[in-house]
């Protein structure tokens, strides 16, 4: 098992200071092994609604949850959303030490009921895949290669994990999406899906994608935000200020496991992606993906200007600007772009991630940086 301190920690944290907290995410990332771990050595009671028997017990749940003491574990908890209700109920009693802790599958209604029925009440913890700081940087290669979901990353061969990816994506299309009250056909969903690997790393355009679909806009639209409610898509959104310049207002999309990404554009290991035309978009959003984990900010952005300079990823900490390029070059260079984008948006710090294990400032406030090394310059640098 592979330890997941930081979220650990979170988890703790929300448990401690919240009645109810709601631990989302895809599924097999993770969350009932780590809900696990944070009750071992506890009072607690475990219910899991995929359990016929313990959605049995469930039946009355005011009574039934009522009576109990210590940390109370429900997990798939949107298969049963009556419970927001009386969680609400349960949680406004005075205070008796009981803490609830909802597992559940990424899904609209089950973040929307959550909020909801428990507004005031509840402290959400998204999780996602393993991340770089928890399998070690020795294996950065192989996180890339085959993403952050545990049965993925651990299996014993490319081509296991390579399986198991694809049945997990058909799995997702055919049984969750339905569950989540998804109506879309499985094929059409996984064309788009399919068709939005290619699209990986580049901004949004609805028209391009409905006329290769056969769709509206407002229909690939709603496809895209199904995949981003569901953690399976990013949409990073554009920055924009009074400028004087034809700045982008579209969001750039990212399939958020750079796994998934590989099994969709059916490429097996490791050799196959670096001769790949989409290594650098891919390099992109893996790098996104890890530094926004280290991050750990609440808005991320990106920044462009048709025809002119641009910027992956910008951020603000503590009254700081701080932005991002992601360049898979082991010698990235200060392009035009870069310094001019750096100028106009008046950049505080400009970090240059590449595949590199080493860091060096180029000119003040920007340095090049390996993403192999970034947690630890980015905490020994004060932003933490």
């Amino acid at each position: 098992m592979i330890p997941r301190p930081g979220y650990e920690a979170k988890l703790r944290t929300a448990i401690r200071r919240s009645p109810v907290t709601a631990l989302l995410g895809p599924r097999q990332s993770g969350k009932t092994t780590l809900a696990r771990k944070i009750a071992r050595g506890t009072k607690s009671t475990f219910f899991d609604l995929e359990s016929p028997q313990d959605a049995r017990r469930l039946q009355n749940p005011e009574l039934m949850l009522g009576s109990l003491s210590g940390l109370v574990i429900i997990d798939e908890v949107q298969l049963m959303p009556e419970l927001f209700p009386v969680l609400r109920v349960l949680s406004d009693r005075e205070s008796d030490g009981t803490r609830f802790l909802v597992l559940g599958s990424a899904s609209p209604e089950l973040r929307n009921g959550a909020s909801q029925s428990l507004a005031g009440r509840v402290e959400f913890v998204d999780l996602s895949g393993f991340c770089m700081n928890e399998v070690g940087t020795r294996d950065l290669d192989r996180l890339w290669v085959r993403g952050g979901f545990p049965r993925s990353y651990l299996a014993q061969t490319e081509d296991d994990s390579f399986a198991w990816r694809e049945g997990f994506i058909r799995t997702f299309l055919q049984r969750d999406l339905p569950q989540f009250g998804i109506r879309t056909p499985a094929t059409v969903m996984r064309r788009f899906w399919t068709m939005l690997a290619h699209y990986h790393g580049q901004t949004w355009n609805s028209s391009e994608l409905a006329r290769s679909l056969g769709q509206s806009d407002k229909t690939v639209r709603s496809y895209l935000d199904t995949l981003t409610e569901t953690y399976m898509v990013r949409q990073l959104q554009p920055w924009y200020e009074n400028l004087g310049k034809r700045q982008i207002k579209a969001p750039k999309v990212y399939l958020r496991d750079s796994g998934l990404l590989h099994s969709l554009l059916l490429l097996h290991n490791a050799d196959e992606l670096t001769g790949h035309p989409k290594v650098g978009a891919s390099w992109e959003g893996f790098c996104l993906e890890q530094v926004l984990g280290e991050m750990d900010v609440p808005e991320a952005f990106f920044w462009s200007v048709h025809g002119g300079p641009e910027l992956d990823l910008l951020v603000f900490d503590r009254g700081r600007r701080i932005g991002c390029e992601f360049k898979y070059s082991e010698s990235p260079t200060i392009t035009r772009s870069i310094r001019s984008a750096a100028e106009i948006l008046q950049l505080d710090t400009l970090w240059i991630v590449n595949p590199g294990t080493t860091y060096y400032p180029v000119q003040s406030g920007v340095s090049v940086c390996g993403l192999a090394c970034f947690a630890e310059h980015w905490r020994s640098a004060d932003h933490k």
